[in-house]
């Protein structure tokens, strides 16, 4: 066992983050300013055909600053910290402010007093973390890949953040989080693949071990995959899957700029989906992966998006809630943007449903471990695409048959969820590979899901 080097605490010590913040707000003259600091350690050890062959590590801190003055805005970033950085870096948002377009919709910054520093996401093993241990969870990953004879590829990434936001209207608020995810893709070398991934706070969480046998257990169920024809198809989406799903109906639907623009079908107060579909975001959630504040220092508020079917809440950074004329939930990226507010932090409701039955409930139909190059069709109907990987199976009359190869499917993703026949009793916390959205969510069982192609044999599974 590798022994772990002491915790960098003073790369996240909040009263020196907060005595530079206010440093940058004195540099300001007229009219108001936030100033935003996102510092990040990550590491990442990656591995490819059973061998670890990376090890990579880099420090950044920013600093992002915001001048508003008679609904113009300017804003500038800089991670050289120095005096002479952070006064170069004031000195260039006043300036784009000063030759920016006015915008009289331009709101407020958020207002408020000094918050405790928060670290409910926060392990010490996470950021303590260096390559040995990340390398010790990737060697058990690769040896449950060389007992089956196969070859596994992955990565382990290690991350600590802090975020600070102090702004002149009196806001000063402050986190630090940390980050583990293990990713394995375990081959045959035919075509037979199998996907499995953890993610938590705490590293000391992750079992290595485990994610190999899982991969490796699709992986060796998977070999010699044959097609099937394209169509409409009962399917049980394990959580990798939905997890995805929920990824892009926070991009889509859940977003109260969408709304506001016609985008979503988040109608609220109507039947959007089935009686037994609960949806929320919580960023104070300990099961989840914690993040407690926004990037304009607002905290976060649970939010119930679905709530047995219903529509009943989108989130919202400061722009959207003062055209809405309510507050803030807290899930504000960095001021101004084109994205609008986002769910980071979702969780479905579980069913009652073992795997077993799950499984027993397809009399015809695909297992489908997860999807892959997910696109949006169209954002006001829900309607996404993309392709199964990693473990699709044929089920029939309750049991997996042969594996198949993999779909595209296209479907309006609430009318999916209208036609859920079973809901998984056991959760899983999944990580988006890009957007940094993770969800708590069950297994599903759903009677119809549309596929409306398939790989050729050229491609494999």
């Amino acid at each position: 066992m590798v022994t772990a080097r002491p915790v960098r605490a003073e790369r996240h010590d909040p009263d020196a983050v907060h005595s530079l913040l206010d440093g940058v707000l004195a540099r300001v003259g007229s009219g108001e300013a936030e100033a935003l600091y996102i510092a990040r350690d990550a590491a990442l050890t990656r591995f490819a055909n059973s061998q670890i062959h990376q090890n990579v590590a880099e420090h950044d801190a920013t600093v992002r600053v915001r001048a508003v003055l008679d609904g113009r805005t300017g804003v500038a970033s800089t991670n050289r910290l120095d005096s002479a950085g952070l006064q170069a870096v004031v000195e260039r948002a006043m300036a784009i402010r000063d030759r920016a377009a006015r915008n009289a919709d331009t709101p407020q910054m958020a207002s408020g007093g000094t918050s405790p520093h928060a670290t409910p996401g926060w392990a010490a093993a996470t950021d303590a973390a260096g390559p040995g241990e990340r390398a010790e969870q990737a060697r058990a990953v690769i040896a449950a890949a060389d007992g089956a004879s196969l070859e596994a590829s992955g990565a382990f990434s290690t991350e600590s953040q802090t975020i600070a936001v102090a702004n002149s209207r009196g806001l000063r608020s402050s986190e630090s989080s940390t980050q583990a995810r293990l990713i394995t893709v375990v081959m045959d070398g035919s075509g037979g693949s199998g996907y499995a991934q953890a993610l938590d706070p705490d590293m000391a969480a992750i079992d290595g071990a485990a994610i190999g046998a899982e991969a490796v257990d699709k992986a060796v169920r998977s070999a010699g995959a044959t097609d099937l024809e394209p169509g409409e198809y009962p399917v049980v989406l394990e959580p990798y899957a939905v997890a995805t799903l929920l990824e892009y109906l926070s991009f889509i639907a859940f977003s109260a700029l969408a709304a506001q623009e016609g985008r979503s079908f988040m109608e609220l107060g109507r039947q959007v989906m089935g009686e037994n579909v609960t949806i929320w975001d919580d960023g104070h959630d300990r099961t989840g992966t914690p993040s407690t504040i926004d990037f304009e220092g607002v905290t976060k508020r649970r939010v119930a998006l679905v709530t047995a079917g219903i529509a009943t809440g989108l989130v919202h950074d400061s722009t959207t809630a003062q055209r809405a004329g309510t507050a803030s939930t807290g899930h504000g990226l960095p001021a101004p943007n084109t994205w609008g507010p986002l769910a980071w932090n979702l969780f479905m409701q579980p069913g009652s449903a073992a795997t077993e039955e799950l499984l027993a409930g397809l009399d015809r139909g695909l297992w489908v471990t997860r999807f892959h190059y997910v696109n949006i069709v169209h954002g006001k109907r829900g309607i996404l695409t993309g392709m199964t990987k990693d473990g699709t199976f044929l089920v029939e009359r309750g049991r997996i048959v042969r594996p198949i190869r993999n779909f595209r499917f296209t479907q309006a993703i609430p009318e999916a969820f209208s036609r859920i026949a079973a809901v998984g009793a056991e959760t899983r916390l999944v990580g988006a590979e890009y957007s940094g959205v993770n969800a708590r969510v069950p297994a599903l069982l759903i009677d119809r899901f549309s596929f409306t192609g398939a790989t050729s044999a050229e491609e494999g599974a």
